[in-house]
């Protein structure tokens, strides 16, 4: 903080000047100017405070000699007062002001010269909005100020409601339609203003106003404004004001994917369970029914796993994101308002339709066959030339990874199946699908030889009565062969090893010790703690019952995490 009063007193010359201008705040102009300022106004004050609590009165008065000026100038213009916390913020700075008893002439000098009962007597009042605080409004609103009396704001806020509404009624009755520019208008002087309570069904009803204009008559520093005091939560609307919000200003939209983003970044990725938690908080998945917003947040996810080679945060995001999705979907629609097509436009239909099923909705038993029945159908589109309208192999991939559950049921399917003595070559090829789009035919055809080779050697450990964790390293082919595979085919073996230790009645003695061996790299430390609570946040949704696999999962997870 010492390092930001530096600055201070050419800072308080600006706001000085600054105030004097916004004193005479009768044009819209002028307002402007002054809702523009308002956040770095109120970091102004904050950094003010800071430096006047370690003040003594001299000091005060030798920093700061117009102080007295500009408290009083902010105590009496309503747009600053109504911003955010800059009214607690200047009642904290009048406190470091004022001295009951004096001691000296310095602090009889500050409470005389600024009057510091008065103005805490004015600020902590303000709120009542006596007749000259809310004239300034009134003016730019139409209304005169002698309608106005003790419940004037709840009055006018319902007023404007009202017409609002009636607005959105009359359609194109323009008689009894409220000009463009009123509205406009209505929404520039809200932008201080949607923080207050009082004011938040005036907020929503400005947000799901439909006129008839070819342009877009909100402020977009109004927008800009409730997007962010919502993403702070400082302001509670219903997702309906939160959609309209997002549908006419792309901007606040694209900011809430990325504040998603930096929360996700910021706590601990390897949380499903929280990720859910900050997905259903934010309102995008419910907000994503409608098509428009679904193909917006779709398309900042397929950037992200660009810029990030498919990182498996990315990954386990989309995939939260799709269930969240998927659940709001059920909830809104018992009857589909939009075809899936308009939500998935580069992708098949029917494949669409058959990754959109709920594993719990289908007879564990009859799970083989699902898996089989999908991986067919990307592979048809994959790599038949007949269905290029689909987009390609990129396309396929990224509409796959969104239901990504499907590819570590097939991981499980082959370790737990006894159906058929070899593992199926539809299962091997939707688990080298999964590794990535960028694999041509001959890469899957490799990754799916390794896979096999590695199958075949866990299931014959899964037969033996006893074996070790060198037996299962062995079998996995790490430090021999094993280090030329790809990376993407080495992290889907470590899948299948840990599937392995999970399912198999051996594998729970060795698990720590293989994990050991495994975790090389603090990358595969964090790569095995994600698939862990990747697979026990999946089991809870299948209801899978597998009592031993879950506690060996828990441990396994508490363990690790208390090491990285």
């Amino acid at each position: 903080m010492a390092q930001d009063s530096v600055g201070l007193p050419s800072d308080f010359q600006f706001w000085m000047q600054k105030l004097s201008v916004w004193d005479q705040a009768s044009t819209l102009e002028t307002q402007q100017d002054t809702c523009l300022h308002l956040p770095q106004f109120q970091e102004f004050l904050r950094q003010l405070y800071e430096s006047l609590k370690e003040m003594d009165s001299s000091a005060i008065i030798e920093r700061f000699p117009t102080i007295g000026q500009l408290l009083a100038k902010t105590c009496w213009n309503p747009f600053i007062l109504a911003y955010d916390e800059s009214q607690k913020i200047l009642i904290w700075c009048l406190c470091c002001l004022i001295k009951k008893d004096p001691q000296n002439s310095g602090e009889s000098k500050l409470n005389s010269w600024t009057r510091v009962k008065g103005l805490l007597s004015h600020i902590l009042s303000t709120f009542r909005f006596d007749i000259k605080e809310v004239d300034l409004f009134t003016q730019v609103l139409g209304y005169a100020p002698t309608d106005y009396y003790s419940g004037l704001l709840k009055n006018m806020v319902l007023s404007l409601v009202s017409e609002l509404r009636e607005n959105h009624l009359n359609g194109f009755n323009t008689q009894r339609r409220m000009a463009p520019e009123r509205v406009r208008s209505l929404s520039r002087v809200c932008v201080p203003l949607v923080t207050l309570p009082d004011f938040e069904p005036l907020v929503e009803a400005l947000l799901t106003y439909h006129g008839h204009e070819p342009q877009e008559v909100l402020w977009p520093e109004f927008c800009d404004a409730v997007n962010e005091a919502f993403l702070l939560k400082k302001i509670s609307l219903p997702t309906s004001a939160i959609l309209c919000l997002w549908l006419r200003h792309l901007p606040s939209l694209e900011n809430t994917v990325l504040h998603l983003f930096e929360k996700l970044i910021s706590s601990d990725r390897n949380f499903l369970r929280r990720i859910e938690c900050f997905m259903k908080d934010s309102s995008l998945p419910a907000a994503a029914c409608h098509p428009a917003i679904f193909r917006v947040v779709d398309e900042m996810f397929r950037y992200a796993l660009l810029e990030t080679d498919g990182a498996l945060e990315v990954l386990a995001t989309i995939q939260v994101f799709t269930r969240c999705f998927v659940e709001a979907l059920e909830k809104e629609n018992k009857q589909l308002k939009f075809a899936f097509k308009t939500y998935f436009p580069y992708a098949s239909p029917s494949l669409v339709m058959v990754l959109l099923q709920h594993p719990k909705d289908i007879p564990q038993g009859l799970w083989h066959q699902a898996l089989k029945h999908i991986s067919e159908m990307l592979k048809e589109v994959v790599e038949d030339q007949t269905h290029g309208s689909y987009g390609g192999p990129f396309e396929s991939w990224f509409l796959f990874v969104h239901f990504g559950g499907w590819a570590d049921m097939a991981a499980e399917q082959l370790l737990t199946s006894e159906a058929e003595a070899e593992a199926p070559e539809a299962l091997l090829w939707l688990l080298a699908f999964s590794c990535g789009p960028g694999a041509e035919h001959q890469q899957r055809a490799q990754i799916m030889v390794e896979v096999k080779a590695v199958l075949s050697c866990l299931m014959k450990l899964l037969r033996s009565p006893t074996f070790s964790a060198r037996d299962l390293q062995a079998a996995a082919g790490e430090g021999g062969e094993g280090a030329s595979r790809p990376p993407a085919c080495q992290q889907l073996i470590r899948r299948l090893l840990l599937n392995f230790l999970l399912w198999a009645p051996g594998g729970h003695a060795i698990a720590q010790e293989v994990i050991t061996l495994m975790a090389q790299t603090d990358a595969i430390m964090h790569e095995i703690i994600g698939f862990l609570d990747q697979t026990l946040y999946r089991w809870d949704h299948l209801c899978v019952e597998a009592p031993r696999s879950r506690k060996l999962a828990r441990e396994l997870l508490s363990e690790l995490r208390g090491q990285a």
